[in-house]
């Protein structure tokens, strides 16, 4: 009943608050994939409803987290391998929260989000909430060429009406982010995720007591 509801469960936003001043306390120098990863890791403890998955680039993306179970037919699981098949992805990820019960993401390059244009639009159109992981962020990125290097692709997602967009900074925003994407009823996120390694940034007691508030990154 929950699930078919899109209600989260009780007290989710006092765990997540638990769990930003522990990662604000350890102050951990980490890629924001990396942050990602551990934080669907916690999230899907409160949430069986988490279905995840990634366009050919799981080892790259880290989306898939520590005791996922790879999808088949007829046997269950909440990990998709979808190939290189980036539209195909985030159709598929609206397609699962418009029948709601579950919540959905998927990743791949940031700058493969072109290959799901479509998809993303109607995302915000259809006002379904999505989490789009994008790593490899254009910061410190550029080892496979300018194929491989966002430039103009986050300005066009924070174009997007109805589109949320975080570039969170270090561990504590990127669970912030998370907690407020799986928060969204009826908006889609998109998370620009660094592949390099970012310092936890200070923050003075009432910035951690409502920290998506003061998370100057998000848009």
């Amino acid at each position: 009943d929950r699930r078919q509801r899109g209600a989260l469960p009780d007290k989710f936003a006092q765990r997540a608050a638990r769990q930003a001043r522990t990662l604000q306390a350890q102050a951990e120098a980490m890629a924001t994939r990396k942050a990602s990863q551990n934080a669907i890791a916690f999230f899907v403890k409160a949430l069986p409803e988490l279905v995840g998955g990634s366009a050919d680039l799981t080892g790259s993306n880290l989306t898939r987290w520590p005791g996922a179970r790879d999808y088949e037919a007829g046997h269950g699981g909440n990990y998709l391998h979808y190939g290189v098949r980036e539209f195909a992805m985030a159709a598929i990820m609206n397609g699962l929260q418009l029948h709601r019960g579950v919540r959905a993401f998927g990743g791949t390059f940031l700058m493969f989000s072109e290959y799901a244009r479509n998809a993303l639009r109607m995302a915000a159109l259809m006002r379904a909430n999505s989490v789009f992981v994008f790593t490899h962020d254009s910061i410190g990125l550029g080892e496979d060429g300018p194929t491989h290097q966002p430039v103009e692709q986050l300005a066009t997602l924070r174009l997007t009406p109805n589109m949320d967009v975080w570039r969170p900074c270090d561990t504590v925003e990127t669970l912030v982010a998370w907690q407020v994407a799986l928060e969204h009823a009826s908006t889609p996120t998109s998370l620009a995720l660094s592949r390099q390694s970012l310092p936890c940034q200070a923050r003075s007691p009432q910035q951690l007591a409502k920290p998506a508030l003061h998370a100057v990154t998000h848009h």
